[in-house]
This record gives C-alpha cells, sequence and structure tokens, in this order.
C-alpha cells in the first residue's frame, strides 16, 4: 500500500491479487473485542446501514481536505463519503472517494475504498476498487478502526497477500496536534506498519467526532494535515 496517501483510507496502489494466495494468520489476541482479524467471511446480519463510529465517522456526504507534504512536494487531498454503496461479501459497504491534486492542480490519483461497520461499532475496511476486495483472490476483510480502542489494541487492517498488508497498534487515547483545522486534544493516536515496507511507520491522530486528523512518518517527517471538515451527520 501507498503509505501516507490514504486518509480512513486514502489510496492503496497495486493490482488485484488474482489466485487464491494463502490463508493469512489471524491478528493476536490483543483486546479488540475477540474479533477474529483479518475476517475469512463476514455476515451480512451482523453489520449496519450507516458508519457512526466516534474515531471514524463515515456519514453520508461527509468531507474531509488535507495538505499533504511529501519530499518537499504539497498536495491537497479531498475525502468524501459517496452517496453509493458496494456490495462485499452481503453487506452494504459505504463507498470512500479519496482525490488527490497536486500543486499544479491537476488530479493525480483517485481512489475509492469500501468500508461497513458492525452492530458493535467497529469499522471495517473491506476492500478497494480495482485493488482488492473481502472474498476474492484469498483477500480478507481487516479492522480500519475498532468501537473502543485501547492502548496496546493490534490488528490487521486488511489482508490481500502481497497487495495490501497494512497493521495497526494503538498507542495513546490523550493525544494533541496541531494542524490548519485548530489546535486538537484527546486524541487517538496510532502506529502504521506493513511487511511488504520494512521499516516504514506512519503516526496517525485521530480526533473523536472527526476522525484522521494527522499523519507522519517518523523517519521522513512526511505529513498529512487536516484543512477542513464538514460533517454531514444529522
Amino acid at each position: 500500500m501507498t503509505r501516507g496517501s490514504r486518509v480512513a483510507a486514502v489510496a492503496v496502489l497495486g493490482i488485484l491479487v488474482s489466485g487464491c494466495g494463502s490463508a493469512s494468520e489471524p491478528s493476536p489476541p490483543t483486546g479488540v473485542d475477540q474479533l477474529v482479524i483479518p475476517s475469512p467471511s463476514l455476515d451480512p446480519a451482523d453489520f449496519v446501514a450507516s458508519i457512526d463510529n466516534q474515531w471514524l465517522p463515515l456519514a453520508l456526504g461527509s468531507e474531509w481536505k488535507y495538505r499533504a507534504t511529501s519530499g518537499g512536494e504539497l498536495a491537497r487531498i479531498t475525502v468524501t463519503v459517496l452517496d453509493e454503496t458496494r456490495e462485499v461479501q452481503g453487506v452494504a459497504a459505504t463507498v470512500v472517494l479519496s482525490e488527490v491534486v497536486n500543486q499544479r492542480g491537476r488530479v493525480v490519483d483517485q481512489t475509492r475504498e469500501w468500508f461497513a461497520q458492525d452492530v458493535d461499532g467497529n469499522v471495517w475496511r473491506v476492500g478497494e476498487d480495482g485493488v482488492w476486495e473481502a472474498g476474492v483472490g484469498g483477500a480478507e476483510a481487516g479492522l480500519a478502526m475498532p468501537a473502543r480502542p485501547r492502548v496496546g489494541d493490534g490488528y490487521r487492517q486488511e489482508y490481500a497477500e502481497g497487495v495490501a498488508e497494512d497493521r495497526t497498534e494503538v498507542l495513546g487515547l490523550d493525544g494533541s496536534a496541531s494542524v490548519p483545522y485548530g489546535d486538537l486534544t484527546g486524541l487517538l493516536e496510532t502506529e502504521d506498519s506493513s511487511p511488504l515496507e520494512p521499516g516504514v511507520v506512519e503516526l496517525r491522530s485521530y480526533a473523536r467526532g472527526i476522525g484522521l486528523v494527522r499523519v507522519a512518518k517518523d523517519d521522513e517527517g512526511d505529513e498529512l494535515a487536516l484543512v477542513a471538515f464538514v460533517s454531514a451527520a444529522g
């Protein structure tokens, strides 16, 4: 997965896994409500229509705007929850569009990712258009955000062998960040990594009722920072 460009799920760039591949190992039991992560199958009866997780709210029509800095280059990223769904293993998943515009005003990337919330409030990442889909080619749904994150929780965000293997560990629940959107406190902080990119670590910060507000690479200083947020939640 391309690091730093995905917001709650911004871009994964690659080719959908072909063939069955090997089954993934579940995440270790770290207190994430005894969930099997990643999940080889989804039961539609376990999911609800809307996503209102306090750390990753994806209400229809909500929009986030970010400033991205990488290697001295600037870009703008807009993330929008679309008025459409994608059926994945019988679950009607919410579609989130991420659009990257470079400093010359050109759209250089567009991605659609699919998310679904279970009855307990956990948000699952179930695929990305043209890259991977849970239940296809050995790919499995991962956990995008627990309902109740706890320090020390660890889980896989997704699993498509050789394509999407991101993992997350919860570092804290009382972080702070200063971004163009404002000075924020009481943030959920996570460390994200992938065996596909050894040595690359992202530090992510989430605000209640908003979602992702900042991403930084601890070894390069690359940053994604929230500029504006419009909630469509009722």
